[in-house]
């Protein structure tokens, strides 16, 4: 018997039973429901169950996060339950019918980014790292040199590691199009392919368009296409990829099934790879320079401080509307155009600001155990970029600690973005992100780290000696 084997027994009573599940998956930090009927789950009991630290409804799906052990407790869940994944299709379906068209767009772009992030984490720390040894001139019997400089070992291990980050960052693309094709049910191989056609070594690499003396071209007799790669691209990507999957779609509907293995994929991939190189490239490559010009802008014009102020403070509602989502391709757009993101810096101070809300909510309910049987990993979890079992675990269920660490973010961004701090990539979204920092800019960004973890801490402790409790927040909400 599993040590989760009981808690399921009580979550799926507490749903409404098997015949209430049309399906349950999971991501990071929760287990999301599509139910028959949403009147049945009791979620006061829910939340009453120890393993649980919240629920929500979002975008016609009930939520219920577990934390970190959600993998493991699905598992068990879904066998006790005797329902699994294989209709997750049709449940996405069923919950998009209560979105909006926004919502919706949204959730493709989060159905799209989810399964990149464990590697665009690991891009962050090797990135991160190179940084480390290769950027800060703070080594050798001067301080003047770095690590490079001073080991054979170490450059070599710089040189190395790039062979990953390379991977990650500069073929982003053929990431991006298996996760559309994997997303829509399509045969995830011609993405691959599609993906490959992007980035492919036969094409002018994407940075070195700018300085390029002459750009090589296809030469059809009646016309020429640029050969020009899209190299850390984004929107080239998502814009191919779905001409993809719909072709492909599309040709199963018409061609025979006897004869569709061989011509559904030639007449898919062909015209999807000729129509990203002559239509989307281009067009994907404007629209996504547009968008991270204008972010860019945004955040070092003279109202630079503002944006930043709004941004700190709204980033955390937004991840519980799951509006974070759309952060991955805006960093990623601004990585390929600028070299780095001063964006990112803001969401990993936004998670240490709710992680230092939840640290003050454990000093101050210290003698009460059963609340740090919850608090403490989450607290834990938040500083390593996992904010959803501290907000919907604590912050959001006192209410006060929220605010407080939305204030701390707020400030905290300010102080980010009014400093010119910029991150190499994304990366571990909590207190290990200093390491994805531009060396130059480590000083400013820990001065930010501060203000994000003190702040939070003092603010929380005072709400809580004005007697700001959850029902004060939620009538100063109205």
């Amino acid at each position: 018997m599993s040590k989760y084997t009981s808690d399921a027994e009580k979550l799926l009573q507490h749903i409404g039973g098997s015949e209430n599940i049309s399906v349950v998956t999971h991501c990071a930090t929760r287990m999301r429901f599509v139910l028959n009927d949403s009147k049945q789950a009791s979620k006061d009991k829910i939340e009453e169950m120890d393993i649980v630290k919240g629920t929500f409804t979002n975008a016609g799906q009930f939520q219920v996060i577990i934390g970190n052990d959600v993998a493991s407790f699905y598992q068990v869940f879904t066998q006790i339950a005797g329902v699994n994944d294989t209709s997750k299709e049709d449940a996405k379906v069923a919950a998009k019918q209560n979105m909006n068209v926004i919502q919706r767009m949204i959730s493709h772009l989060a159905e799209i980014f989810t399964p990149l992030i464990p590697a665009l984490v690991v891009g962050g720390l090797v990135l991160g790292f190179r940084n480390v040894i290769g950027s800060i001139p703070e080594f050798g019997a001067n301080g003047d040199q770095t690590l490079i400089e001073l080991s054979q070992f170490w450059s070599g291990t710089h040189a190395f590691l790039w062979l990953i980050g390379e991977a990650i960052f500069h073929f982003l693309p053929v990431g991006i199009v298996w996760s559309i094709t994997r997303k829509m049910g399509t045969s995830q191989i011609l993405g691959i392919v599609l993906g490959i056609t992007l980035v492919s070594p036969q094409l002018l690499n994407a940075y070195g368009v700018a300085g390029a003396e002459e750009i090589p071209f296809w030469d059809f007799g009646f016309a020429t296409v640029d050969m020009i790669g899209y190299q850390a691209q984004v929107i080239p990507a998502i814009l191919a990829g779905f001409v993809l999957a719909y072709l492909e779609l599309g040709l199963r509907k018409i061609i025979p099934s006897v004869v569709s293995m061989i011509f559904v994929p030639f007449f898919a991939l062909i015209p999807a790879v000729l129509i990203a190189h002559v239509v989307l490239g281009p067009i994907g490559w404007e629209i996504g320079s547009w968008i991270s010009d204008v972010v860019y802008g945004g955040l070092t014009s003279a109202f630079g401080w503002l944006f930043a102020a709004v941004f700190g403070l709204a980033y955390a509602p937004l991840v519980i509307t799951g509006l974070h989502h759309m952060t991955n391709a805006i960093d990623l757009q601004l990585m390929s155009e600028f070299d780095g993101t001063n964006l990112w810096p803001m969401i990993a101070l936004s998670n240490m600001a709710q992680g230092s809300a939840v640290l003050a909510m454990i000093i101050i309910n210290r003698r009460d155990d059963k609340e740090k049987q919850v608090s403490i990993p989450a607290a834990i979890s938040c500083y390593l970029g996992v904010t959803e079992p501290a907000m919907f675990g604590i912050n959001l269920k006192y209410g006060f600690p929220f605010l407080a660490a939305m204030i701390g973010s707020m400030l905290a961004a300010v102080i980010s973005v009014g400093s010119g701090v910029m991150a190499n990539s994304i990366g571990v979204g909590g207190i290990p992100g200093f390491l994805s920092i531009q060396a130059q800019d480590w000083t400013m960004f820990f001065v930010s780290m501060t203000v994000a973890i003190v702040v939070p801490i003092v603010l929380t402790m005072l709400f809580s000696k004005m007697k700001m409790g959850q029902n004060a927040f939620k009538r100063l909400g109205k």
